[in-house]
């Protein structure tokens, strides 16, 4: 039998939505699979707004990948007529031998980034909100920004649909089989055939990519929005940037200009500081302890922040014991692509990694570097 499509795609959050686009944008006939809705909240691409930046702290591998997602951002906000991107300049805050710091002077240094080293006094005089203590100092990147991603999810499959891909919502895939003459999967509706698989399926990875044995912990991280005490305007977008703030003991918190619209206020999160989870009975419920160790970390780094809590939410880390991610061929199955760039960090990624996948699908191989992914680097 012919397969009746060249590609299916599980998942169709924030990888699998732009792999869903390259694919038709290289015109291949092209399924898309998604157990909720289009651009939900029930995963790990929501929020209204996700951290980019270049100076890349957790290796200088990342950073031509970064590149390369930028110009991949303003190709679909081009496609689409969407604004997704915001640069608003970025800062890296800790002290001079945290690894927030010394790991974005390394890849800034390494790829010739352009940045600015700031100490305390003058974080606190280019950015009065932050009051960092004597001794913090600070990376401040000009490309940083943020991302919209529910937006972006939506933008690209809206052109992939627009392109012929077939999008099918609300319909989980149970199972897929793979061999030499292409793959099937079967959802909770129907089984669908194709030459090749992309598994990109967020927090449900652990239970679709059971057979990889990868080390995938799934965990819960909560969102939170803060009413700034004297109001938004030294928040704004184009006199406020985005920042991770490492502390003393080691932890990060990190977060956003203020942005229009639901739920208001300016948006702060702790940065892997959740509790392993499953994804269908997760707790989504923010509890008051949770509210106060975030204002414990902004209480005396951002005070006026530290105003009515408006909003909170909850979403999903997929996690490796290194923290990087998993994209790659599988081991046994050469049809099959494995996608999990997620480890916390992944949504910024999102444009180039539906380049990626898309080639590996087609094409057997990429041309962008992600050894640092192996799916195999674990046994």
């Amino acid at each position: 039998m012919t397969p009746a499509y060249d590609v299916i795609i599980i998942g169709l959050g924030g990888m699998g939505s732009a792999a869903a686009y390259h694919a038709a944008r290289r015109g291949r006939r092209v399924l898309g699979i998604e157990r909720h809705t289009i651009a939900h909240t029930l995963g790990s691409s929501h929020g209204r707004s996700r951290i980019i930046r270049q100076a890349y702290f957790e290796d200088p591998a990342y950073v031509p990948l970064l590149l390369r997602a930028y110009d991949l951002w303003r190709q679909i906000e081009r496609d689409s007529g969407v604004h997704l991107l915001t640069i608003t300049g970025g800062l890296m805050i800790g002290s001079p031998e945290s690894h927030t710091v010394a790991g974005a002077l390394r890849s800034a240094q390494e790829h010739g980034l352009e940045y600015e080293l700031l100490d305390a006094a003058t974080i606190r005089r280019r950015f009065p909100p932050l009051r960092p203590a004597e001794g913090t100092v600070a990376l401040y990147e000009h490309q940083a920004g943020f991302v919209r991603p529910e937006a972006s999810v939506a933008a690209h499959l809206r052109r992939a649909a627009a392109l012929g891909a077939h999008l099918r919502f609300e319909e989980p895939a149970l199972a897929w089989e793979a061999d030499a003459g292409g793959v099937t999967v079967t959802t909770t509706r129907n089984r669908y055939t194709a030459e090749r698989l992309i598994v990109a399926p967020g927090p449900w990875a652990p239970r679709l990519l059971a057979d990889l044995g990868a080390p995938l912990v799934v965990e819960r991280q909560t969102l939170h929005w803060f009413a700034p005490k004297g109001g938004v305007e030294p928040f704004l977008p184009d006199r406020f940037p985005i920042y991770i703030w490492e502390a003393e003991d080691g932890t990060q918190f990190y977060g956003f200009p203020h942005q229009e619209g639901p739920p208001g206020g300016v948006k702060v999160a702790l940065f892997r500081a959740g509790e392993p989870c499953d994804p269908d009975t997760v707790d989504r419920a923010v509890h008051p302890a949770e509210i106060a160790a975030m204002r414990s970390a902004i209480a005396h780094r951002i005070p006026t922040l530290n105003g009515k809590h408006l909003a909170s939410a909850v979403c999903m880390y997929t996690t490796t014991p290194d923290q990087h991610f998993v994209v790659g061929l599988h081991p046994q199955h050469p049809n099959v692509v494995i996608a999990s760039p997620c480890s916390g960090h992944g949504f910024k990624f999102a444009s180039v990694m539906g380049e990626i996948l898309t080639d590996l699908a087609l094409d057997g191989a990429t041309r962008h570097p992600i050894r640092l992914f192996d799916p195999q680097r674990f046994h």
